[in-house]
């Protein structure tokens, strides 16, 4: 019977395949596809120029000492050739007195790989892993990143996400690097965040985070005072998990049509208070067996009641793709997401974020910070839902 309604549970899950988005990759990308796996295609970023220096940035900081030392949300970031684009508090200087994350944990491996842009092989707990490493294709000598995991849904892959996000795109724009795993490939909901995943299989996959954190900080110079995770449905039921085993590295996270509770494992805490942007689809975020608008409101509750701040955001889509909107069609479809995180660094002081003062330009109109206070999107919605 369990069984059965955890079939029931992979089917409302792989309507998350209409959640991430409707549109192909972006032109931009440079990319060039190769095969990654078992029926599964990926595409290989080609950078224009060699990688910005290697090794981690300064343990000291965490952040790049170049920055331009902004501390304004509002304040402008300069040109990407002809494109404005926002300046991100991820590119200040953390105050001197500030808290600062713990150095990555050791890569389980022994030795790192260097990753290039690309996909990636990375043995991880005795298991062939891969996943897709972005930085922006002009990356300059020496230039910190940001980094953001990326976990995709469970109709999708890692290319899927890569190409639906405008991930290249967002990282040529406002200079960050990214992670996208691809799964084991041996769980029905692609990552393990049910009530029937065993406690190993999670540390598994948290040592897989673990470990692409590692080896990224010794290929690339990472900001890891601005490191985040975002999921997609099955990738976001993840992440809320993700959230409370590895907070003490998560400056943030991002839940689009996530949550707790039910079959779903609870919040279990953070040993980091971390900014969230909680995002789902109104009362009709809905497939089969998952209420993903309860259990977003119980991430919500678990998240509030600990001091970590929220930002809600409530389309009227269901279980499709979030209706971003740029605040110019130059920019990146979903910078409103990528600002978030990029805005919020681990240096905060608890419960605090530079958006209490108004929420930046690009950010949906139906996001609010605070539970219950986003008022809910109106208006037609593309592409499908569950």
């Amino acid at each position: 019977m369990r069984r059965a309604l955890l079939l029931g549970l992979a089917a409302a899950l792989g309507c998350g395949d209409d959640a991430a988005g409707d549109g192909g990759g972006s032109s931009s990308s440079g990319a060039q596809t190769s095969t990654s796996g078992p029926g599964t295609t990926a595409t290989t970023a080609t950078a224009t120029t060699a990688p910005g220096g290697t090794g981690s940035s300064s343990s000291s900081s965490g952040a790049d000492s170049s920055s331009s030392g902004a501390g304004s949300s509002e304040s402008s970031g300069g040109t990407t050739g002809d494109i404005d684009v926002p300046d991100v508090l991820c590119n200040a200087a953390p105050p001197d007195d500030a808290e600062l994350p713990p150095p990555p944990p050791p890569y389980t491996g022994g030795t790192c790989p260097q990753l290039v842009p690309g996909v990636n092989a990375l043995p991880s707990t005795g298991h062939d892993r891969e996943f897709i490493v972005v930085v922006p294709q002009d990356l300059q000598p020496g230039e910190s990143l940001p980094l953001v995991f990326l976990w995709h849904w469970l109709g999708g892959d890692a290319n899927a996400f890569l190409e639906k996000a405008d991930v290249q795109n967002a990282a040529n724009q406002l200079r960050f690097a990214a992670a996208i795993p691809s799964e084991r490939g041996d769980l029905l909901f692609r990552w393990p965040f049910t009530t029937i995943d065993s406690d190993g299989r999670m540390q598994e996959e948290f040592a897989f985070f673990d470990d692409m954190l590692a080896c990224m900080t010794e290929s690339f110079a990472i900001n890891t005072s601005c490191v985040s995770s975002v999921g997609v449905s099955a990738g976001a039921l993840f992440t809320d998990q993700l959230g409370s085993a590895r907070g003490e590295y998560l400056a943030s996270i991002v839940s689009l049509s996530g949550g707790v509770g039910g079959f779903v494992r609870p919040w279990s805490g953070s040993p980091h208070i971390m900014p969230a942007m909680v995002l789902w689809g109104g009362p009709s975020d809905f497939c089969v067996a998952i209420d993903f608008e309860a259990g977003s409101h119980n991430l919500e509750s678990a998240l509030v009641d600990a001091g970590h701040p929220v930002l809600e955001c409530i389309h009227n889509c269901g279980h499709s793709e979030p209706p971003f909107e740029p605040p110019s069609p130059e920019l990146t479809k979903y910078i409103g997401m990528w600002r978030f995180w990029l805005d919020h660094p681990y240096w905060l002081a608890d419960g605090e974020t530079p958006w209490s003062e108004g929420l930046p330009e690009g950010t949906p109109q139906w996001c609010s910070l605070g539970v219950g206070t986003a008022t809910p999107r109106e208006g037609p919605c593309e592409g499908g839902g569950c």
